[in-house]
């Protein structure tokens, strides 16, 4: 088992900087506080190095390259946002790891031998993970290009830079950057392909076991079909992290956008900083319906729970989906941004949400989160039909962020979202605990990276629960 190890599997999509993605990055939101608790661990464990691996970073097919440069730097123009980045390298780590990875015959090179590779230059998947995981932009960074090498010989290469690290005497933070499927619904990027959810479905339950080294093993029908980006990053950071099983936390997992997006600490050291850090902040979506619980089974419960439960019912006992019918209520909204919460004997058992809506209708919004509470939150095993019996289920229907100022927040009525260039963070109304207007947006700018005396903007929202 590893000891002693850090590292963090991050997507990338620019659509989740707020900069660039404005107020639709807020549809991802379980991997954007998912982030927000992998920020929290790396600044506790507060490495003398990041090593990112990028696979969008300039690349050769039959070579490792690795940026040696003193400064690395870019922005995410191309999309939108000027934005300069800018990170310390750490030259005498990325030079003595070409010199071990050379000794060990793995074909590798310093980006700085050919001027057309761009030393010192920062990709979007790159910058985006580590604008959520280190926005000081203060700990020395050696950037990784993927190569199109054996995934066996991916892996060696992330055990090398653990060895290389060490002798150094290093205190290194591994950041596998990567998207999953780009394939998992109709209208993705890369097309549709059923076999994107399968590969995911894959690599997620790997990663959740512990299993990094059978990523090597994937059948390459399976990968190929899949249309991923992040194997390669995945892979080396199994190496990094050493032998099975490898001590992991899956922090979130969803593809609003037909991409796959995966968020997880790996490692004992990930963990354990984690683990410190545990409070009533972490999984602020997780205490939705905290202290006032109902829809337990037999309740006369509103039309809106008893859809949720009915979608859960079907699915675990039947493994059917249901056809949601529109709901009659004269209260409801056609659609909107909705968050199914499952407790069980008090403890929550599930909460999946969305901020904005993804389907056509608010029933179809209901029936989607509610199943993936029940079997997809990547927190808990799937819901088993022996669970339905004691099931409590709330349903919270969120409206649309409006612009305030602080005295017109009412931490008791209003949710919070408070914004300063591209860090978010967002707050639930009504959470225990939270009682007055300086914990709530304490809490919101913690969860978004903010520190206090930042010039920042402020939104408040409603949110209608039932149960």
């Amino acid at each position: 088992m590893a000891t002693g190890s850090f590292g963090i599997i991050a997507p990338h999509p620019p659509i989740f900087v707020p900069s660039v993605g404005g107020d639709e990055a807020l549809i991802a939101f379980q991997s954007l506080d998912a982030l927000a608790l992998a920020r929290d661990a790396l600044a506790a464990f507060d490495p003398d190095t990041i090593v990112l691996m990028s696979p969008h970073a300039p690349a050769v097919y039959d070579t490792f390259l690795v940026d040696t440069s003193a400064r690395i730097e870019g922005s995410l123009a191309q999309f939108g946002d000027p934005t300069s980045y800018a990170w310390p390298g750490d030259p005498e780590l990325a030079e003595a790891l070409v010199v071990r990875l050379d000794a060990a015959d793995i074909p590798t090179a310093p980006r700085g031998a050919d001027e057309r590779l761009q030393s010192g230059w920062l990709d979007h998947a790159a910058i985006v993970p580590l604008s959520f995981l280190e926005p000081t932009q203060q700990h020395r960074l050696v950037l990784l290009s993927l190569s199109f090498l054996s995934l066996a010989t991916h892996r060696e290469l992330g055990r090398i830079v653990r060895e290389t690290a060490d002798s150094l005497g290093r205190r290194v933070a591994f950041i596998a950057s990567g998207d999953c499927s780009h394939r998992l619904k109709q209208g993705a990027p890369a097309g549709f392909s059923k076999r994107g959810a399968e590969f995911d479905a894959v690599l997620v339950e790997h990663v959740k076991a512990g299993t990094l080294s059978a990523l090597v093993g994937l059948d390459p029908e399976l990968i190929d079909a899949a249309g991923e980006c992040g194997l390669r990053s995945f892979v080396a950071l199994g190496g990094f992290s050493g032998n099975d099983p490898v001590p992991t936390r899956v922090l979130a997992y969803e593809g609003p956008w037909g991409v796959g997006y995966l968020t997880a600490l790996v490692g004992d050291a990930a963990l354990q900083a984690a683990g410190a850090l545990e409070s009533t902040d972490r999984g602020t979506w997780d205490g939705a319906a905290a202290g006032r619980k109902g829809g337990s089974p037999g309740d006369d419960a509103s039309e809106i729970v008893t859809l949720a439960r009915t979608a859960i019912e079907s699915w675990v006992r039947h493994g059917t989906q249901l056809t949601a019918q529109e709901l009659s209520g004269d209260e409801y909204p056609a659609t909107a941004g909705v968050f199914v919460s499952l407790h069980r004997g008090g403890d929550l058992r599930g909460c999946i949400g969305t901020i904005a809506p993804m389907q056509s209708t608010l029933a179809e919004e209901v029936v989607n989160n509610a199943i993936e509470a029940a079997v997809d939150d990547p927190r808990f095993s799937p819901l088993v039909a022996s669970e339905l019996a004691d099931l409590d289920i709330s349903v919270d229907v969120l409206h649309a962020p409006e612009s305030c100022s602080l005295a017109d927040l009412d931490p008791s009525s209003y949710g919070v979202i408070v914004t300063s260039g591209r860090r978010r963070g967002l707050l639930l109304p009504d959470l225990d605990g939270v009682e007055d207007v300086t914990t709530q947006v304490s809490i919101a700018m913690r969860k978004g990276g903010i520190s206090p005396g930042e010039s920042c903007s402020i939104e408040r929202f409603r949110v209608e629960r039932y149960t």
